[in-house]
């Protein structure tokens, strides 16, 4: 059964179509006008093995913000529709990934439980078009919208673009590890019996 996802998001500020393929190969279609950005997601699909075509036509004109922060909300959505019931997944991942000096550690829980805790810092403003503000602003909407509990921690590291880097990956291999599916578990893995 596959495990897919379309998700649409349209606002005066950005029109955005995500499509999601959990089971993929790591092809990526990403077009949101902020190189940098799309550079990230592309890194996304592949380390994730995730299939991911993302269109965002936003008002890059004011800043990258609306244009970042509501593809979050979408892929988000996509993520949460894609898994599914969590029956027999793994709902836990986790990664420490390295990027040359970099070092990031990405944990995620398939819990239903929204909740970000982010520890990074950047020298720079910016990257290729994309303010590094940006980036817990992504992870907390991706977070939010597709009820996880996340996790990044920077453990170390100097060039701006390795860090984010290393997030983005960490993040998608922790998330393919997630959802992984695992023959021991029959219904899903909770105390309660539902997620």
């Amino acid at each position: 059964m596959a495990r897919t996802a379309t998700m649409e998001r349209s606002t005066k500020e950005t029109k955005i179509k995500v499509t999601l393929n959990l089971d993929g190969t790591g092809k990526s279609e990403v077009h949101t006008k902020i190189g940098f950005f799309d550079h990230m997601l592309d890194g996304f699909a592949r380390h994730g093995l995730f299939d991911l075509k993302v269109d965002c036509d936003g008002d890059t004109w004011v800043d990258c913000h609306h244009s970042i922060e509501d593809t979050g909300i979408v892929l988000g959505s996509a993520i949460k529709e894609a898994v599914g019931g969590k029956q027999g997944i793994r709902r836990y991942g986790s990664c420490i990934l390295p990027m040359d000096e970099a070092l990031v550690l990405c944990a995620v829980d398939l819990s239903g439980r929204p909740y970000l805790v982010y520890d990074a810092a950047f020298t720079n403003q910016s990257i290729g078009g994309m303010d590094t503000q940006m980036a817990k602003e992504f992870f907390y909407a991706v977070s939010y919208t597709a009820g996880m509990n996340l996790h990044i921690k920077v453990l170390s590291g100097e060039n701006d673009h390795h860090i984010m880097e290393a997030m983005f990956k960490a993040f998608a291999k922790a998330l393919d590890q997630a959802t992984q599916y695992d023959g021991r578990i029959q219904d899903v893995l909770s105390t309660k019996g539902s997620l």
